[in-house]
């Protein structure tokens, strides 16, 4: 079944932005493949002031990602692999959203318009880091058609990372 996808809006996190991510993320499902609790407040004021020098210099950064009545529903975007294990020097996408958003296409139409977005600024591949298990980003991965490109043993984690990569230039796996 092919179902239109909803109305989503990206726009540069604001300061408020913080506090809107802290509470749409305050809950432990969508924690589970991101440290399994929610984080303080703090980490998010740091994450939006990163993510608005990021558009500044780069183009691109995690959007605060919006319905269509304005309403803060999670974040989508990309950034450079922000640690020194994994797919250095990569631009990695990335999406996460509250709960009650999950299964409805938001995550996949905000991913597409990252995409659109990322050609226009330049960027030539991009890469997905998803822990195993984790279907519902592998899903998503798919739907962008990406492929597993290769895993990265975690440093922190007795898993392997999931690497899925995307050409942008000729929308082909790498």
């Amino acid at each position: 079944m092919n179902r239109a996808l909803p109305v989503v809006r990206l726009r540069v996190p604001t300061d408020e932005d913080a506090i809107a991510w802290h509470r749409v993320f305050d809950d432990p499902d969508v924690m589970e493949f991101h440290g399994g609790t929610s984080a303080e407040l703090s980490v998010y004021e740091e994450l939006t002031a990163r993510q608005r020098r990021h558009d500044a210099e780069r183009g691109f950064c995690l959007w605060t990602m919006s319905d269509d009545r304005g309403q803060v529903i999670g974040f989508t975007g990309a950034q450079p692999w922000p640690h020194e294990w994994g797919p250095s020097g990569e631009i990695e996408i990335g999406w996460r959203l509250g709960r009650e958003f999950w299964g409805k296409g938001y995550a996949t139409a905000a991913a597409q318009m990252t995409l659109e977005r990322l050609r226009a600024a330049g960027v030539t591949s991009v890469v997905a880091m998803v822990r195993p298990g984790n279907e519902r980003s592998i899903a998503v991965t798919k739907r962008l058609g990406m492929e597993l490109r290769e895993t990265y043993r975690h440093p922190r984690l007795d898993e392997d990372a999931l690497c899925f990569g995307l050409d942008l230039q000729t929308g082909h796996t790498e």
